[in-house]
């Protein structure tokens, strides 16, 4: 089995897998040694990748080290199964990088946009040819409420919710329509804009705000949830395999 774990700031996410087969996940907002016991009690892992945006927990490597065969840590340096044509590769984000992996094993030889809608919106793009050719960042939904408020003196600070409707019937609704339509106008954008010079391209959202846009785009997508960690196995896979 192989193990996959996704280190975010806030939280961590867990993808199990057996080989290319997606078994499950997990959410932990913390995860150390004593998570990581819980789950070698369970499972059998063979093989194991760890992608983290903050400090990594050096206590934790060595746990894994110790314990796994095969064990990947994820840098700009890592062997992948694409070519990143990003010009400072070292500054890319590891979970933008994987969604694009991800996306482009589900989808091989199509031309992808992958939109993954979080704390900010990151969109990227891999064409074909399995060259990723960069992408763009954009603030996400709460981002864009809490900024409302912070930088206006009268505005409240308004909860994002999946419903509004399209023009604001008070200063509340005209916030959060505005903020919620503004991205979903953003997107269906972009997808017009590439498909202008790429007319078959497919589109993947992920993240966890995906839930407030994914039913309000005219253009069709493929929602998968889980598209980051799919990238983090198919990266494993192709250095265990090498």
């Amino acid at each position: 089995m192989n193990l996959c774990i996704d280190q975010g700031n806030s939280s961590t996410k867990i993808g199990l897998f057996n080989q290319e087969k997606f078994i499950g996940n997990l959410n932990y907002d913390e995860f150390g040694k004593k998570e990581l016991s819980v789950l070698f009690s369970k499972f059998s892992f063979q093989n194991c990748i760890l992608s983290s945006v903050a400090a990594v927990n050096q206590d934790l490597v060595m746990k894994l080290q110790s314990k796994i065969k095969n064990y990947i840590e994820l840098t700009h340096e890592t062997a992948i199964p694409i070519e990143n044509k990003y010009s400072t590769p070292d500054t890319l984000g590891k979970d933008r990088l994987a969604a694009v992996v991800g996306a482009a094993y589900l989808k091989p030889e199509e031309d992808i946009l992958v939109i993954d809608a979080g704390t900010a919106i990151t969109y990227d793009f891999i064409n074909a040819s399995r060259q990723y050719l960069g992408g763009n960042i954009a603030p996400g939904l709460n981002m864009r409420l809490r900024s409302l408020h912070e930088f206006t003196y009268k505005l409240p600070e308004v909860e994002p919710k999946s419903e509004s409707p399209l023009l604001g019937e008070s200063t509340e609704s005209a916030i959060l329509s505005g903020a919620l339509y503004g991205i979903v106008f953003e997107i269906d954008g972009y997808i017009d804009t590439l498909k202008i010079k790429y007319p078959q391209l497919s589109t993947f959202l992920t993240g966890g705000s995906t839930f407030y846009f994914d039913t309000k785009l005219k253009n069709a997508i493929f929602a998968e949830r889980n598209l980051v960690l799919i990238g983090l196995n198919r990266i494993l896979q192709y250095n265990v395999q090498k």
